[in-house]
């Protein structure tokens, strides 16, 4: 946990992440980066073949359905049609909201 303290006050990036698998597992960096590549790799393919990912106890990545809608250009003071379709989102796990819930009370 060497690299928590880092992200106390903002985000983690990609190649950060892959160090602090590297760091806590033990494995080279290019392991795990070709693991979190995969693993990527793997819910886009899930989800653009319409299947969702569902991990036990950390959430899932889903796709969310959007209707066609009405928008407004306001710079050409224009309607537009938004067409229907569908965007990928994530649904936390119930023991993972509490945990996070935990977190913030110490």
């Amino acid at each position: 946990m060497y690299l928590l303290s880092t992200f106390i006050n903002s985000y983690m990036t990609k190649s950060e992440l892959v160090k602090q698998i590297s760091y806590s597992t033990g494995i080279d960096y290019a392991t795990a980066l070709t693991v979190v590549e995969a693993f990527m790799s793997e819910v886009k393919s899930s989800l653009a073949n319409q299947e969702p990912v569902f991990l036990r106890g950390f959430g899932s990545f889903i796709l969310k359905h959007r209707a066609e809608k009405t928008a407004r250009n306001i710079c050409r003071n224009t309607t537009l049609i938004v067409p229907e379709h569908d965007i990928p989102a994530f649904k936390p796990a119930k023991e993972f909201v509490a945990s996070i819930s935990k977190l913030k009370n110490i």
